[in-house]
């Protein structure tokens, strides 16, 4: 072969080597939150964040979730998200079985809540046997507490009271409201976030301790100092004027570094959704 041909085929090579280089530091980041609302409300609650992080960072940044909590763990497991928040449970999961890196916290604890119609004649936990109970989601932290709590008072899932998969914390809470279920399982911050007259048809059967708050990750791809840009990315917004009416809205508290301790105190709940996960198809 002549010298010319290995030097047209090697500028080819290099042309293609920087068009590749090229192409990874302009790819979007992927940002998965949770599915613990609809899509749509994550949407609108999220996607300013996004567009702080694409100034900031000055790359694109994409917001996905998932239609359920099965197909959210999956896609974290295959390592689809770049930027992931989700529950400290599902982090737990998340550090331990696909290497992402827990970089920040909302200091607000999460509390879980057994509530029933404000009406009716329930008085204790006990009371709801052979009833319907809606959740979330199997795996949801606040559910998987609740339920340890009744299973501690001899009361189990599907077996002293059959559980309804509602999708939703709203849609969990509404089963009650519309007398489908009778009772539901849900986070205390979006039990706040019901609309007034439905809040007033609820009360409050039994509540949680305090569990620790929604958690921010990084792709182990990233280096310490990528992780770094983008941790400070989100902390630079938070102390923005939006960025302060974000967290009172959603009741997050503030926004710090992630917590060892507090992953590690919700290990059990993230076995028990690890083997749950495993169970669905």
């Amino acid at each position: 072969m002549t010298s010319w041909i290995h030097r047209f085929l090697l500028t080819l090579f290099l042309l293609a080597n920087v068009q590749a280089s090229r192409a990874d530091d302009t790819e979007p980041l992927i940002f998965g939150v949770f599915p613990y609302v609809t899509a749509k409300h994550i949407v609108e609650t999220y996607r300013p964040i996004a567009y702080a992080l694409e100034k900031r960072l000055k790359r694109r940044v994409l917001l996905y979730t998932a239609r359920d909590f099965k197909t959210f763990a999956d896609r974290t497991q295959q390592g689809e998200y770049d930027i992931l928040l989700t529950a400290p449970h599902l982090a737990w999961l998340a550090k331990q079985d696909a290497h992402y890196r827990p970089i920040l916290q909302y200091s607000n604890r999460i509390k879980g809540l057994l509530v029933v119609q404000s009406n009716s004649a329930f008085d204790s936990p006990e009371a709801l046997r052979g009833r319907t109970i809606a959740t979330v989601a199997p795996t949801a932290m606040v559910v998987l507490s609740i339920q340890d709590e009744l299973a501690a008072r001899g009361i189990k899932s599907n077996v002293d009271y059959q559980s309804i998969n509602a999708g939703t914390h709203i849609n969990a809470a509404m089963q009650v409201v519309n007398t489908r279920a009778d009772a539901a399982i849900l986070a205390e911050q979006l039990f706040k976030t019901l609309r007034p007259e439905y809040r007033q048809q609820l009360r409050i059967l039994r509540e949680t301790r305090p569990l620790p708050g929604l958690v921010y990750l990084t792709h182990p791809k990233f280096s310490v100092q990528e992780s770094d840009a983008i941790s400070q990315a989100f902390l630079t917004y938070v102390k923005s004027v939006r960025g302060q009416a974000f967290l009172k809205r959603g009741n997050h508290g503030s926004l710090s570094t992630a917590s060892d301790e507090d992953l590690q105190s919700v290990q059990s709940y993230a076995l028990q959704a690890r083997d749950i996960l495993q169970r669905i198809r």
